[in-house]
């Protein structure tokens, strides 16, 4: 990248960065310019594709760092706190669903059309490069999991397929408005108290003999 040091790309990508996901969490990717991102940031259109291939690749990096972070405080706050594995995992799809609910980028993620930006941008990727992001995003929770199999206190079964379980509430805030304020909260606690119990109830324990 000639004209730029090492310390000034890092600034200007930070900044993009920074600048995509304040737009991106107020207007979308569609509505969401690169001159919006560029403007604040202070460098001509064309020097943005210098950083990023598209304003959907910004997009979709800006997620995976939100992802990671935002996984690292709800298992701080839920499986580090909690000795007992319902509770924990109780906790953990709770503040899933927090965050899911009170993150306007998370928010219009599930119940907007980004999601299709997000799959339309995963087709230009490898299979080995899907593969290693799928495995940094069960890599969060995925040693809790296993430890609790080994005691016996988790169902059998393949670990990223709990992870995957557990995950699943965070879409139920596309239905929020379609349930209504007043219905949505008992769906999603019930669907929460639901899983948790199932996860930690051994296979098998309610079959008949």
């Amino acid at each position: 990248m000639k004209g730029f040091d090492d310390a000034e790309r890092e600034r200007i990508r930070d900044q993009l960065m920074e600048t995509g996901t304040d737009l991106f969490a107020r207007y979308g990717v569609k509505k969401t310019t690169i001159s919006d991102l560029t403007d604040p940031v202070g460098i001509a259109n064309g020097t943005f594709y210098r950083f990023f291939d598209s304003k959907e690749a910004l997009y979709f990096e800006i997620l995976q760092r939100e992802g990671h972070e935002t996984a690292d405080d709800l298992i701080a706050n839920s499986f580090e706190t909690e000795d007992d594995p319902e509770r924990a995992i109780r906790r953990f799809m709770t503040l899933l669903a927090d965050e899911m609910e009170e993150n306007p980028l998370f928010e219009r993620l599930v119940a907007g059309d980004e999601w299709e930006t997000v799959l339309r941008t995963m087709d230009g990727i490898s299979k080995e490069e899907y593969e290693s992001m799928r495995a940094a995003s069960f890599a969060h929770l995925l040693p809790y999991v296993e430890a609790w199999q080994a005691e016996g206190s988790v169902r059998d079964g393949d670990p990223a397929a709990i992870v995957g379980v557990m995950g699943s509430v965070k879409f139920l805030t596309a239905y929020r408005e379609q349930l209504g304020e007043e219905y949505y909260p008992v769906m999603r606690d019930t669907f929460v108290e639901t899983v948790a119990a199932g996860l930690t109830r051994p296979t098998g324990e309610n079959e008949r003999v």
